[in-house]
């Protein structure tokens, strides 16, 4: 698209929340964004509390893609005390009190729309009072999405904690019932301030002008039937459009593992190795790895398995600089002579889209984080859920009972998992009946994703009807 084209479309903001995490994923819809014709800011803002280092990415981003350029907000000079341990809510506060900053670029730069994270929903009526479209990019499925709509629901009809309810099965229109203890994790103590950012959250999100899911409708119909029939929002409480633009994958960033792990998978058969990720928070005790290798060992499969160190005393130091895991001492004496010639153990990271992608991976043990569970839809990869933080106790639950694409690996709500489950369970998905229908429902999700995709798809379509909103004369 000329830059001239560019110029006329205008330039569409976006906002995510500090951190890795969210940011890759606005990226992503960045990208999308300028190929209809837009120019893409997006806004930085550095956070107080540890969430590593997010400047190669961004200089990376930046060289190739000319039309994206990022812009850092002045933080506050200062924060209130805040006493929870849960860093979202200090990432509420961090960005409510970034508004004025936030305010100062608007007014500067007149974009035709601003796209938020969801930890930013405190700047909406900011916004909407300078007259700027405001959409918010929810970057979890969207059976988590009808679950924040309604937390201001199950704010007045359940007095307790979550955390107290223990097993009791909780109702949302559109999802499984799921036990109060598995709810978002912060979310737990109604008194944390993590919970009442949430709940703000449920109770603003409806004063967006849409929300952008990275979901797609044939994945699930029936959260998204729920919310835009207005049964999952407190009554009273209008649901705005919601755009499906989904999957939205991020593509692989460089790193001196991938050729050795890919180059390990060209020589594995095809469908035969099980890769195990647990994500960039996902830290599992030392105990823990030693029983998953046991059981990686007992279970004959190939395995392909990124290892993080364990959790630090000093979680903060962990962020800024992530320890290399020792595999001599976390592993089982001998373990990796003895599985040498039937697994791989990478050390903190590895590519993970291009791994699932491999024809040579058959299966993936995965901590059921949303980006990760829609890349393995994508690749066509069969999945056991061991959720670790976050909604990811949600999503195996969603996943198991409502999408049927995965497999819960038993024990991870008791926090420890034994080593013979671990090797029952991947045998069962790489070499029962059971685990092979699970192969084809995910395949069958696979194609699905790819009709969404496609021009004319319900994703393309949804993404067309979104920037026409930009673009129409006032």
């Amino acid at each position: 698209m000329a830059g001239g084209e560019q110029e006329k479309k205008g330039m569409v903001v976006l906002y995510p929340s500090p951190g890795m995490g969210h940011l890759v994923s606005m990226v992503e819809l960045g990208k999308l964004i300028v190929s209809h014709g837009f120019s893409v800011t997006i806004l930085i803002v550095k956070a107080h509390y540890n969430t590593g280092s997010t400047d190669p990415f961004i200089a990376h981003v930046s060289s190739i893609n000319p039309s994206i350029s990022f812009h850092t907000l002045q933080p506050p000079s200062s924060l209130p005390p805040n006493p929870s341990h849960h860093h979202e809510a200090h990432a509420y506060d961090l960005l409510r009190h970034t508004n004025p900053s936030l305010r100062a670029f608007l007014l500067s730069s007149s974009p035709c729309a601003l796209i938020i994270d969801f930890f930013c929903i405190y700047s909406v009526d900011m916004v909407k009072e300078l007259a700027i479209p405001c959409h918010c990019f929810f970057t979890c499925s969207a059976s988590i999405l009808a679950v924040f709509l309604n937390i201001p629901v199950l704010h007045e009809s359940i007095p307790k904690n979550f955390s107290e309810l223990g097993k009791t099965p909780v109702h949302i229109p559109g999802i499984p019932p799921f036990p109060a203890d598995h709810m978002i994790l912060p979310m737990l103590d109604r008194e944390d301030e993590a919970y009442k950012g949430f709940l703000d959250t449920g109770l603003h999100l409806p004063d967006c002008d849409g929300i952008i899911v990275n979901t797609f409708e044939a994945l699930e119909p029936r959260a998204l039937e729920a919310i835009t029939a207005g049964h999952c929002t407190l009554e009273g409480l209008q649901t705005p459009p919601i755009y499906c633009i989904g999957p939205l994958i991020t593509e692989g960033r460089g790193n001196i593992s991938t050729v050795d792990c890919i180059a390990w998978l060209d020589t594995q058969p095809k469908g035969s190795v099980v890769f195990l990720c647990f994500g960039s928070l996902g830290l599992l005790s030392a105990e823990q790895i030693k029983e998953i290798a046991i059981g990686l060992e007992k279970s004959g499969q190939r395995f392909l398995w990124v290892v993080r160190s364990p959790p630090s005393d000093n979680p903060a130091k962990y962020m800024v600089s992530p320890p290399e895991p020792d595999l001599d001492v976390l592993m089982p004496e001998g373990f990796l002579e003895r599985t040498r010639e039937q697994g791989l153990v990478v050390k903190s990271w590895a590519p993970q889209v291009e791994v699932l992608r491999h024809e040579s991976v058959g299966g993936f043990v995965t901590h059921c984080g949303w980006n990760s569970i829609l890349e393995g839809v994508v690749a066509g990869v069969p999945m056991v859920g061991w959720p670790q933080y976050a909604e990811q106790k949600l999503n195996i639950v969603i996943l198991e009972k409502e999408l049927k694409l995965a497999v819960a690996m038993r024990g991870y709500d008791e926090g420890f998992v034994p080593a013979e489950e671990v090797e029952t369970r991947v045998r069962w998905l790489m070499e029962s009946d059971g685990g092979m229908e699970l192969r084809k429902r995910t395949l069958a999700a696979k194609d699905a994703a790819m009709a969404a995709l496609q021009e004319g798809g319900s994703a393309s379509s949804a993404l067309a009807r979104l920037v026409s909103e930009w673009t129409r004369p006032s």
